[in-house]
């Protein structure tokens, strides 16, 4: 599927593959928020009940809804790596009706009991739901349309939870009708979510031959040390579900930050959970737009940036704010001095969505599709766990004295502690993050024939060799991770060598001048082949000196000897890096010092043109230059 097919990430909702499953999602959230709200100002402001203060109430609620997706998250995703997705979804709405059914019945009777055993089902209809929803996706989208469908998916769970909220909130407060209408509400969100999902194509089955464990404990267990084999992946969980509990933290102090803090009433509260809302949706929505329609893990770094500084800047925004009578959102609005918190709270919910739906794409990209499942279901269970932890740790700084504004500084800075440790962990995030701001802010980088670029498999790369930044342009270009073997010296270029060091690079020098670091280099670089990824060589041997294509020397045919001695064919991709000579990292012809800076200027428009596989019996060094100085007159 070529770009020109779908312009955006909006086109999707035209199609089979993708509408009626994004509704049939929208649906289910919009509905477990207004049954869930409801409920919640219901047994706050309503009903006195003796055994529910209504200061526990929305907690118990909170709990009660978590619950499931602790006992049985494991469980729902091996059912659905075992059967079709489809009459998963169609099950699960199914499923929906009847416990809406039931609620209905707890409205209209004002029945508790019978209203927080909703809660549960309603939670576990969700856990049934999560996995099958992550793992339908890359089922049905190719790797180009992945983020942009996560972030339609992200945007409308947002939008849809807020719907339900403010409907909840609305159809329950209305005098003698109001539970009357929210069963009716409940019961007929439920209806048209099944009537959507009927329009759902087949999914069929991943691994259809899969024995169920019914134990929960030890299939979670499991399901954790699935996810733990790939370690990506599995530091991208813990990433998502730090950010649930950061955004825990916040969605759980709305109410008393509304009350306590901004003088605000319950509209107030609302408002404020509509700005979070929209900041994640425009988030989620903007990473289509600023990945390039690849799954553009540097996004991440530039999200828990974002996080961190405006959650920072929130505390000292809700800083000496004047103790005043409780206003409406009219007023709120109308006093500048809480414009600040407003843009805060929304630029940090954006930054929040900007760091989550890459995380999520390459959680769906990098796991086995066999088990991708069971891998969701794990973050599922992971993220249940940081928001009970989030909400436990706020308590105790709550009690211990701490104000709300403080409890946001602390979750900033702990935000940035956390970002670090992730990013050191997972050093491809931060060298994707150095790719994107060199491929975008730095240069124009426009990329040409980037389906020639394998998407799984080994492969290996042949470029010009023009910069001290080709690898860095190179990885921007790749939504895979890269390995590259460079030349020794550019190791002690500063900051470059470090990054280098940190992509693990293969440093490489001539076999006259370092027989042993040669050998090694050649090691290295078969190994990486052996394994399935990525190997770029740069055949010139060194950067040129005047613009010009060199000779490319003979290692490429020593990496292939090795890797054909394993019994490994790889396919040869030449590609040619244009108009990048005579801008800043590159060379000059007198003694090969760097040139003046920006000689060029900044923003300079730069190109990488991809050619199709070389089959492995043509390649010989000359060919191999011809095909790249073809490519490079393209551009």
């Amino acid at each position: 599927m070529s770009d020109h097919d779908h312009p955006n990430q909006f086109a999707l909702l035209k199609q089979r593959r993708f509408a009626p499953f994004f509704w049939t999602q929208f649906s289910g959230a919009a509905n477990d928020n207004l049954f869930k709200f409801a409920f919640t100002v219901m047994v706050t402001y309503q009903l006195s009940v003796d055994w529910l203060p209504p200061n526990m109430a929305g907690l118990l609620i909170g709990a009660l809804f978590i619950l499931p997706f602790l006992l049985f998250s494991a469980t729902s995703g091996q059912l659905t790596d075992k059967y079709d997705k489809t009459s998963m979804m169609r099950f699960v709405k199914n499923f929906e009706i009847v416990v809406m059914l039931l609620a209905a019945y707890g409205f209209m009777n004002d029945s508790v009991p019978v209203l927080l055993a909703c809660t549960f089902l309603m939670g576990l209809h969700s856990t049934l739901f999560g996995p099958v929803k992550f793992a339908y996706l890359p089922q049905v989208l190719s790797e180009r349309e992945i983020t942009g469908g996560n972030g339609m998916v992200e945007m409308g769970t947002f939008v849809a939870i807020l719907l339900g909220q403010v409907a909840g909130g609305l159809l329950v407060a209305m005098p003698e009708v109001g539970h009357r209408d929210v069963a009716i509400g409940c019961v007929l969100l439920a209806l048209l979510g099944r009537m959507v999902a009927q329009a759902i194509p087949a999914s069929p089955a991943t691994d259809p031959g899969l024995k169920i464990n019914w134990n929960p404990v030890s299939e979670t267990w499991r399901n954790l040390k699935l996810a733990h084999e790939q370690l990506a992946v599995f530091r991208s969980l813990l990433g998502i579900s730090w950010m649930w509990f950061f955004g825990a933290v916040f969605l759980s102090q709305f109410p008393s930050l509304a009350k306590e803090v901004l003088h605000g009433d319950e509209q107030v509260a609302s408002f404020l959970l509509v700005l979070f809302s929209v900041g994640i949706g425009a988030g989620s929505l903007l990473c289509e737009v600023l990945s390039k329609r690849h799954v553009e893990i540097g996004l991440v770094p530039l999200g828990a940036i974002g996080m961190s500084v405006f959650s920072i800047d929130l505390y000292f925004a809700l800083r000496g704010l004047p103790e005043v009578a409780s206003m409406g959102v009219g007023t709120f609005i109308g006093q500048a001095q809480h414009w600040r918190v407003m843009l805060d709270l929304m630029l940090l919910s954006l930054f929040a969505g900007l760091y989550s739906v890459p995380m999520y794409a390459l959680i769906q990209m990098r796991s086995q599709p066999t088990h991708r499942a069971r891998i969701i279901a794990a973050n599922n269970i992971l993220n249940a766990l940081f928001m009970i932890g989030s909400s436990v740790i706020a308590g105790v700084l709550l009690k211990s004295g701490f104000s709300i504004p403080q409890i946001f500084l602390l979750t900033g800075i702990a935000n940035a502690v956390v970002a670090f440790y992730i990013f050191m962990l997972v050093p491809e995030y931060l060298l994707r993050f150095v790719a994107w701001v060199m491929s975008r802010l730095i240069y124009r980088f426009k990329v040409r024939g980037d389906d020639n670029i394998p998407s799984q498999g080994a492969a290996v790369l042949v470029c010009n060799h023009v910069s001290f930044v080709d690898a860095v342009l190179l990885m921007a270009a790749s939504p895979r991770p890269i390995y590259f073997i460079m030349d020794h010296r550019i190791f002690q270029v500063p900051v470059l060598g470090w990054l280098f060091r940190l992509a693990k690079a293969i440093p490489i020098a001539p076999r006259s001048e370092n027989p042993a670091t040669y050998e090694t280099a050649l090691d290295a670089a078969a190994n990486v082949l052996r394994e399935g990824e990525l190997l770029c060589i740069f055949p010139e041997g060194g950067l040129t000196r005047d613009g010009s294509l060199q000779e490319f020397k003979g290692g490429i045919m020593k990496i292939l000897e090795r890797t054909s001695a394993m019994g490994i064919s790889v396919p040869v991709v030449p590609m040619a890096l244009t108009n990048l000579w005579g801008s800043f990292f590159s060379r000059v012809e007198q003694g090969g010092a760097m040139v003046r800076p920006f000689r060029r200027g900044m923003f300079n428009r730069v190109g990488l043109n991809v050619g199709g596989a070389v089959p492995v019996s043509d390649i010989q060094p000359a060919l191999l230059r011809e095909r790249v100085a073809q490519l490079l007159t393209q551009g």
